[in-house]
């Protein structure tokens, strides 16, 4: 097998074009771990969405598990300086003030370094404008000097009037302005943009920076610029901000109509609904209609009592599997009293870590996670729409959209026949509980306050254990294939293909491979590439680390 420096070279050399461009570089300077932690270094001028972007990324790495802090520049400087006065304090030739905001920066980072590597910290975002290549260079030096990863996150923006509303919206009403007038606060706040405008370098794929990781996000998410991505980390942020935009809208949350299993207790199954779950899916009805919401989606699990609920609406609905209720394994269609007498163990397992706890050929909440992070891909993707699900899985997206921890998470409170309206605001989600007025059981039970001693269930059955063993003789899907031996393929090989395929049957190969590339320069001559810039502008298109895509605005 080639090395990581042998598959760079050859990448490179024979100039193969890829989606991403993967860089296979080793680190210099810091210990060579497959996960080392990152740092996120957001880059733009003020009013680019920035904050919009570190909080919500935080709120993604967090709920899928990998531990995230964001830390805000400007949250140090208020610190230090107390009293704002005026947009002179970000003059590029106001040298005292230009000490005291690196001051802040150099205690950020250290605030980054302990994060990440005392407190178990795995990704660290750098909030603050780093306009300058200076600045940039500086971060870069440290992430070397301590092992970390440094991705860097650009938010371009000249939309006067995207522009114009994000500062009314977040910027009037920050500490800096909390006894000024929006008129003066606006105003102080475009010359302070002004400020940082005259001395910004941005990113640079094609000289300064084309060796960094970095993505730009262009006009609030119409287009991107990707460049070389490294690790599944920063794979994970590309694709989560090519899917999240911020048009008005909301999100509806609800539980299936209370079903015939929640009548008497049980966990799970596959149950209909009870005469008041559909009395609740009637009300539902009525409510939908109400908000009279402009194509609104409804989305369902693939359950009796979740397809019963929608059915009641008279709209076309959309089934997920991946909606269905968490699976109760061995426990499934049990209550708790049958659970508690038939496996002891197992129900004081579950009280002692719910969030890692998995029935026996179950699920966990952690399974769930990451059962139901394409539902949140494609929600964020989505204007208005209704999902119809179950407890557990209403619990988990709850947890995305309100920023709550894996240990919340088991305990949010979902109850039968209420309706969740989440709208998404500047830094967070608005909830609004409403109840359509239907009685049902209780199914919620709070978290108990004794526990009974008992093995962990990070050792017993952690999650991250796959959920089936390899057979140990376990057949290839194409007979034969384990004695197959597998070949590099050069380019060059590439092209030999091409001549013994029908078409040169009859032919030499070297005749063939003249002949195939004549047939190239045939397309070449008319070969339009895509246009991201003007033609093809509205067209969802790749192109190498380019990225143009038809999306509402951010």
């Amino acid at each position: 097998m080639a090395s990581c420096d042998s598959v760079c070279i050859h990448i490179f050399q024979q100039n193969v074009t890829v989606y991403f461009i993967f860089s296979f570089i080793l680190a210099r300077g810091g210990p060579h771990l497959a996960n080392p932690p990152t740092v996120i270094v957001m880059v733009g001028l003020p009013a680019r969405g920035k904050t919009y972007i570190s909080r919500k990324l935080t709120r993604y790495l967090n709920w899928i598990g990998i531990p995230t802090k964001v830390f805000n520049v400007g949250e140090y400087r208020r610190e230090a300086v107390k009293h704002y006065s005026t947009y002179d304090f970000f003059k590029s030739d106001n040298e005292d003030a230009v000490k005291i905001r690196q001051q802040c920066a150099l205690a950020t980072l250290r605030d980054v370094k302990d994060y990440l590597t005392e407190e178990e910290g795995q990704v660290a975002v750098f909030d603050a404008t780093n306009t300058t290549r200076e600045r940039r260079d500086m971060i870069l030096e440290f992430g070397a000097e301590n092992g970390f990863e440094i991705f860097f996150i650009e938010s371009v923006c000249d939309d006067p009037n995207v522009i114009a509303c994000n500062i009314l919206e977040v910027k009037v009403s920050c500490p800096d302005y909390q006894d000024c007038n929006k008129t003066d606060a606006m105003e102080d706040f475009k010359k302070r943009i002004e400020c940082y405008r005259m001395k910004y370098q941005p990113l640079d794929p094609d000289q300064y920076d084309k060796n960094l990781s970095f993505i730009k996000v262009i006009d609030v998410g119409r287009r991107f610029l990707v460049n070389r991505i490294q690790d599944h980390i920063q794979s994970r942020i590309v694709y989560y901000l090519m899917n999240i935009h911020v048009q008005p809208r909301s999100i509806y949350l609800c539980r299936h109509g209370e079903s015939q299993h929640n009548m008497q207790g049980r966990l799970g199954g596959d149950s209909g609904l009870s005469t008041r779950g559909r009395k609740f899916a009637g009300a539902l009805a009525k409510f939908v209609e109400e908000q009279n919401l402009k194509d609104l989606k409804v989305w369902t699990s693939q359950m009796r009592r979740s397809i019963q609920t929608a059915e009641a609406l008279n709209v076309p609905y959309e089934q997920w599997k991946a909606l269905n209720e968490i699976d109760g394994g061995v426990c499934e269609e049990m209550t708790y009293e049958e659970v508690r007498e038939r496996f002891p163990d197992e129900f004081a397992l579950r009280d002692q870590d719910k969030y890692y706890y998995r029935y026996p050929s179950g699920e966990s909440y952690q399974d769930l996670v990451q059962r139901v992070e394409p539902v949140i891909m494609e929600l964020e993707r989505q204007e208005n729409v209704l999902v119809v699900c179950h407890q557990a899985v209403m619990r988990c997206l709850l947890a995305y959209f309100l920023d709550k921890s894996a240990d919340e998470m088991p305990y949010l409170k979902c109850p039968l026949h209420t309706v969740l309206k989440l709208t998404p605001v500047a830094y967070g989600c608005k909830v609004e509980s409403i109840s359509l007025n239907v009685e049902a059981v209780n199914t919620h039970r709070d978290r108990p306050e004794l526990l009974i001693a008992c093995q962990s269930t990070l050792i017993r059955r952690n999650s991250v254990t796959p959920l089936t063993s390899p057979e140990p003789n376990k057949k290839p899907r194409i007979e034969g294939l384990d004695d197959t031996i597998v070949r590099e393929v050069t380019p060059t090989q590439l092209t030999l293909f091409k001549v013994s395929c029908p078409d040169y049957q009859d032919c030499n190969k070297t005749d063939a491979m003249e002949d195939f590339k004549k047939r190239i320069e045939c397309y070449r001559m008319k070969y339009q590439p895509l246009d991201p810039d003007q033609y093809d502008k509205y067209v969802s298109n790749t192109h190498t680390h380019t990225f143009s895509l038809s999306m509402p605005c951010l």
